[in-house]
């Protein structure tokens, strides 16, 4: 209802909602054909766990080390989850980037910062000073710093890794290290922030190049197990996180690359790793040489001795898609003591939510309905469970632009309406989705072709990310969050309207459910009418940035309204009539209404095509700046003019003005819809100025500016400057040597 009450044109034929079993039923199709083409599978992985909502956490759902809703503190847990393979993509993703020249170059960045392409080299270090068995007596590492090995003080593996998990079956304070590292969750952001710290493992690495030069095994809370081998060498001198951990720990830090034109031997790091180019040193049979050839050289001898090879590496991990809640698509597959993991048959589909489930205590529902998970065997008949996982909401949203293009089917898609439709031409949405949201649906596209349901890789030709709406922030007394009409201002103070007790003005902030922060638009509609807040939106702040919503921006977005439907009566009565031929000749003030006019026209097509609405308005703004001063004035065809300036004007304020356009346009005598018809057309010849003003230097100082004709000759031009007051005061008497005109933008006199 307020959709329709904002004029919002929606073809509301093609709504859908993601959690109609209409929706989901064609979800679990996709999922099938995912599952059949070896886009879906089913792993052990670590998780974040809330064990208060106690459902799986994606990384971004971690905030601090704490679930996102509840607040817990989150945990590492085992857990078997299906996921679905994007890594299969990783390249095309990455290289199709550079074909999205529609997209912010700020998205595209952090997407490919995201997927995390780097190359290096697996290297193989042996290890001593303790019996192990055989598998764990090696530790390969990763790296996209071969360069620097003969700067390693340390190495270190992920709490998660087998080598940690094996020493901490007989180690207590190792166990309760683990333990607390996995408190940490799993986002990178969160490990990053993380105060670094290590446990010795007692364990020596062996040096891959020198059989006498051992380095201490740390299990350490920043290496991450799921990128590249779950272990690392440190090179403190050339990593900030590593020599901070040195520095911690007291362990050397022996610098390998060195500036250009500093000695090696004088050369040292403080507390700022050196990050920068030069010269290897301390490097053994690489120093002199360049990063870059240090690290051919080395990866060379690397791969010649069989202890590893050059590697390319992805930070970007397949999308665990499992959820433990009620609320998501079932993900239609059944377990079976005899068949393992069977598929449910596509003519048994969907796979409905029960609507008697209990919701009343944490956990999922579904894992305790006594009658819905309990189901035969599609394949032996046996007794079997369904799945009990949902899928991650975000699936939902990753294809539903393509079941806009034949929302009835009784398919996922129709092959030719979704060809015909996609790619979506335009899209807008927050800068927050530019991670997950985005590059899901970019993978989800990529899934749906292979498995023939798509003929396009790229879901959005063109992306637009818009700011946000936001409003101050009030507190009662009580800690209680209120909503802007329930205070009111009075004596330089805010207060409840219906307590009187003082409220504490917060910071300005996205306008959100949970900060109460939000303005009803039925309200202001009631108030203000729709177009206001329309206008007012797109009027005051370049869309891509947050915009704060304030009563008087609203009041003065409605001041304008009023005034338009003032210039536009009085405008009425000195126009010709509604399809009166245009005049042979027009005067001054004529002509110079046109050019506004057509100025107008062109700069604000423009921009609308740009997405820069601010600046449209103000194009229109400055139209009505025109119009109303030139009607107090007279000339030969400023009737049609003021015509011709109120109609353009109209129909540019129409996007965004849509009711009071219509208004305006039938009291400019139409009787059709203005929605109805084509944007006016612009005429070129307008656009050019026949004068302009150019600047009029006296021995390269300005001095004056000379209005001219634009054709206007060379001899009259120097004319002209010579003539002006202040040149000549510059003169000052002193003869001209000579007059140095250049064409339509300056005059420089030598005297």
């Amino acid at each position: 209802g307020q959709l329709k009450s904002m004029g919002l044109s929606l073809d509301w034929s093609r709504e859908l909602a993601t959690c109609d079993v209409d929706y989901y039923h064609q979800q679990q199709r996709l999922f099938l054909d995912f599952l059949e083409a070896g886009l879906a599978y089913r792993k052990s992985s670590k998780v974040n766990w809330d064990p208060v909502d106690q459902t799986v956490l994606a990384n971004e759902q971690v905030i601090d080390g704490r679930g996102w809703r509840s607040g817990a503190l989150v945990e590492q847990r085992e857990l078997t989850q299906w996921f679905f393979r994007i890594t299969k993509y990783s390249d095309d993703l990455l290289e199709a980037l550079n074909g999205l020249d529609r997209w912010p170059e700020k998205v595209c960045l952090m997407q490919a910062n995201w997927i995390g392409k780097s190359y290096g080299c697996s290297v193989v270090w042996d290890l001593a000073g303790a019996k192990l068995p055989d598998e764990l007596q090696h530790l390969e590492i990763f790296t996209t710093r071969h360069d620097t090995l003969f700067g390693a003080s340390f190495m270190a593996v992920s709490p998660e890794h087998p080598l940690a998990q094996h020493l901490a079956g007989g180690d207590d304070k190792l166990k309760s290290f683990i333990e607390e590292c996995r408190r940490l969750g799993t986002s990178e952001e969160d490990i990053e922030r993380a105060e670094k710290n290590g446990l010795d493992t007692g364990l020596r690495a062996v040096h891959p190049f020198d059989a006498n030069w051992t380095v201490p095994v740390y299990v350490a809370n920043f290496v991450l197990m799921d990128y590249g081998t779950g272990a690392i060498f440190g090179c403190p001198a050339h990593d900030q996180r590593d020599l901070d951990f040195a520095r911690k720990y007291g362990l050397t830090v022996t610098p390998v690359v060195v500036p250009s034109n500093v000695d090696p031997k004088t050369f040292d790091v403080g507390n700022e790793a050196y990050t920068g180019p030069g010269r290897m040193a301390n490097s053994a049979f690489l120093d002199g040489l360049t990063v870059e050839d240090a690290k051919e050289a080395i990866a060379d001898k690397i791969e010649a001795k069989g202890i590893g090879k050059r590697e390319v590496n992805y930070r970007l991990r397949d999308w665990g898609l499992s959820r433990q809640r009620y609320w998501g698509c079932p993900i239609p597959v059944v377990h079976c003591g005899q068949c393992g993991v069977v598929p449910v048959p596509k003519a048994d589909l969907p796979v409905k939510l029960p609507d008697d489930v209990s919701l009343d205590i944490p956990g999922n529902p579904l894992d305790r309905h006594p009658t819905w998970k309990h189901v035969a065997c599609p394949t032996c008949g046996g007794e079997a469970e369904r799945e009990t996982d949902t899928c991650d909401t975000f699936v939902d949203s990753s294809w539903y632009f393509a079941r806009f293009c034949s929302p009835q089917a009784d398919v996922p898609v129709e092959r030719d309406a979704v060809d015909a439709w996609l790619p979506v031409d335009q899209y807008i949405g927050g800068v927050e989705h530019a991670i997950l949201h985005l590059l899901y649906s970019r993978f989800f596209t990529r899934a749906m072709k292979e498995t023939g349901h798509v003929g396009l890789k790229e879901p959005f030709a063109g992306l637009f990310t818009q700011g946000m709406v936001c409003h101050e922030t009030y507190q009662g007394e009580d800690g209680r969050w209120l909503y802007p009409e329930e205070v009111e201002f009075r004596d330089g103070a805010v207060f409840n309207r219906d307590t009187g007790e003082k409220v504490t003005v917060g910071p300005v902030q996205s306008m959100s459910k949970s900060k109460y922060n939000t303005v009803d638009p039925t309200d202001i509609i009631a108030q203000f009418g729709a177009d206001t807040a329309r206008w007012f939106m797109l009027s005051d702040t370049p869309p891509e940035r947050d915009i704060e919503w304030t009563d008087a921006g609203v009041q003065g977005a409605w001041r304008y309204l009023q005034r338009v439907w003032r210039v536009l009566d009085e405008a009425s009565a000195k126009m010709v009539p509604q399809g009166a031929p245009m005049p042979d000749e027009f005067g001054t003030n004529a002509e110079k209404l046109r050019r506004a006019s057509h100025r107008a026209l062109n700069n604000v097509g423009r921009n609308l095509e740009g997405l820069r609405f601010n600046v449209a308005v103000a194009h229109i703004y400055e139209l009505t700046n025109s119009l109303q001063q030139l009607l107090q004035e007279d000339d030969r065809g400023l009737d049609w003019a003021i015509r011709e300036a109120s109609e353009f004007m109209v129909q540019m304020f129409a996007p965004m003005m849509p009711h009071l356009a219509e208004e305006c346009w039938a009291r400019l005598g139409y009787n059709t819809l203005l929605a109805d018809q084509p944007w006016p057309e612009v005429n070129e010849a307008l656009l050019v100025d026949d004068v302009i003003t150019i600047a009029v230097q006296v021995n390269g100082k300005r001095r004056d500016e000379l209005t001219i004709a634009r054709d206007a000759a060379k001899e009259d031009v120097e004319a002209a400057a010579l003539g002006l007051d202040n040149v000549v005061r510059a003169i000052a008497g002193r003869k001209v040597k000579k007059v140095i005109v250049v064409p339509q933008r300056i005059v420089n006199v030598v005297a």
